[in-house]
């Protein structure tokens, strides 16, 4: 039996415990978060005891690992605190507000010698793999992606020394897939827009914003994000080749060459394949089946830092 327990208990984190609770060999043994009501309603439905912080869970739950779902400023000291006591790792993305605290947490993680998985959670889609395939040993020419959706509701998210910002926190995605399929970026040149959300209180992010990127194979690609809208979040991530293009909707792939156009569904939930493979290298001590390693975040965090870096001065980043 797997023991499982939860650091924060918002919507990602209700959205992992539906698909551990299906889980024969799982038990959820503990839980905590800063609104004392949201972790008692968790822990209801999640059969668990509720602990005052994540050391209490740690030292009286003895969980085999924790799942982290906190917002991005309040990761480092919970996922050091559970490496130092050998507890493996599932952190949700963004795995920390800047580098500095994911190197501390990387090398803590390297030292235990535990195991551990970040929340890129398109990895797990079949489709992606459809489309990895598709673009093995093909020249990519350019990408072009976007983010466009609304303010989340959530007053953390529109504060900087909090959220990071969009990119950090939500385009971020679009950015893992690029690295994902396309391979590493070598340099970040980004241009942002304020002044559309200044009678939103507390907000200091961008509005908007357009991010350059040149990858190590000599591709080029751009990704556009906004939180201004007034309609449902809309994501696509555009892959050009000189056999096909390959345009990423959700989950959906769509392969327009020769005229044709082929499409790709997923017939797989992205979430429960994520928990899935954790808990099964938990189990078995065998990572491969993980796709995204702490480590491996860090590197997606690197290019969305970078974006905002270069923002703020106007000038490229080489990563």
């Amino acid at each position: 039996m797997v023991k499982i327990g939860f650091v924060g208990c918002g919507g990602i984190a209700r959205e992992h415990l539906k698909h551990l609770r299906g889980m024969s060999d799982v038990k959820i043994v503990g839980t905590c978060d800063t609104h004392a009501g949201r972790a008692k309603a968790f822990a209801a439905d999640a059969g668990c005891e509720v602990y005052a912080d994540s050391v209490a869970l740690y030292e009286k739950a003895k969980p085999d690992a924790v799942y982290v779902a906190v917002p991005p400023f309040a990761h480092g000291a919970i996922e050091e605190g559970a490496a130092a006591r050998g507890i493996h790792l599932f952190v949700e993305k963004p795995v920390a507000i800047d580098t500095a605290t994911a190197a501390r947490v990387s090398g803590a993680i390297k030292r235990a010698g535990i195991l551990s998985s970040a929340g890129y959670c398109y990895r797990y889609c079949d489709t992606i793999d459809t489309a990895r395939g598709l673009l093995k040993g093909r020249a990519v020419s350019l990408v072009s992606g976007a983010w466009i959706g609304g303010l989340p509701p959530t007053a953390w998210w529109r504060r900087r020394a909090q959220s990071g910002g969009q990119l950090l926190e939500q385009t971020t995605h679009l950015f893992d897939m690029v690295r994902y399929l396309c391979g590493p970026v070598q340099e970040v040149h980004a241009m942002a827009a304020r002044g559309c959300m200044s009678r939103v209180e507390g907000f200091d992010v961008d509005d908007s914003s357009v991010v350059t990127l040149r990858l190590k194979t000599g591709a080029v690609a751009s990704i556009t994000s906004t939180c201004v809208t007034n309609h449902p979040t809309r994501t696509h991530l555009e892959i050009v080749t000189p056999e096909f293009t390959l345009t990423l909707t959700g989950c959906t792939v769509r392969i327009e060459e020769d005229h044709r156009v082929t499409e790709h569904r997923p017939e797989c939930d992205m979430y429960a394949e994520e928990s899935r493979a954790f808990i099964e290298a938990v189990r078995t001590g065998k990572k491969n089946g993980i796709r995204s390693a702490y480590a491996d975040a860090v590197k997606t965090l690197q290019v969305t830092c970078a974006a905002n870096e270069s923002a703020e001065t106007g000038m490229p980043v080489k990563l």
